[in-house]
């Protein structure tokens, strides 16, 4: 009975401290949260502790971990998205594989490993998200319709003025289309801009 209790111990701080880096990724809103990160956690943990402990006689525990490590990439997979030209949510399916190894050091009992591992993630997670909303930079698409040449002109001119680097544009049946990047620290400012040309013109910002 100590020996089970004990396995329960090991996938209960599993799940914990992958539902930790999850709380910070649904957060930020991102792709994946608590629940999947709680759950790649514990059932890593899960499959360590089966590996150890669920066969007899001569085995390689091993073999399980690195089936974890590679089978986790197809969840990993998922949560990435290829949209407009960026590839979104690659973060958040590093976090998920650094969940489900959370979840194996758990199952062999590396607790002090599990935990310093789970606090760097999170802190590097974190520290990044201040850093990139004071220096780093956004894309976004904005769509305005139905615009004039001069009208074009003055908006790419305000848009200029305001510190946005304009990677490219389109306009097609009065439809300009101008993909951006745009400092976080402007972007309010920017989008602000553009808004002031609303009167008569339909705009879009994705």
């Amino acid at each position: 009975m100590d020996i089970e209790w004990n396995l329960i111990l090991r996938i209960f701080i599993a799940g914990v401290l992958g539902g930790l880096i999850g709380f910070e990724r649904e957060f930020r809103a991102k792709e994946a949260g608590v629940r999947t990160h709680f759950i790649v956690a514990l059932g890593s943990a899960l499959f360590m502790i089966i590996s150890q402990f669920a066969f007899s006689g001569r085995f390689d525990a091993a073999r399980v971990a690195a089936q974890v490590v590679s089978g986790i990439g197809f969840i990993g997979a998922g949560v990435i998205i290829f949209q407009k030209n960026a590839i979104r949510g690659v973060t958040t399916a590093a976090g998920l594989w650094v969940a489900a190894a959370i979840g194996l050091s758990c199952g062999a009992a590396m607790y002090p490993v599990a935990v310093a591992t789970t606090l760097m993630t999170i802190l590097v997670l974190e520290t990044m998200h201040f850093i990139t909303r004071k220096h780093g930079e956004r894309e976004c698409t904005i769509t305005v319709s139905p615009v004039s040449n001069e009208a074009l002109l003055d908006i790419m001119k305000a848009l200029k003025d305001s510190g946005a680097d304009i990677q490219s544009f389109t306009l097609s049946d009065s439809v300009a289309s101008l993909m951006l990047k745009i400092k976080q620290k402007d972007y309010v400012s920017t989008i602000d801009k553009v808004l002031s040309f609303s009167k008569g013109l339909k705009i879009e910002v994705s």
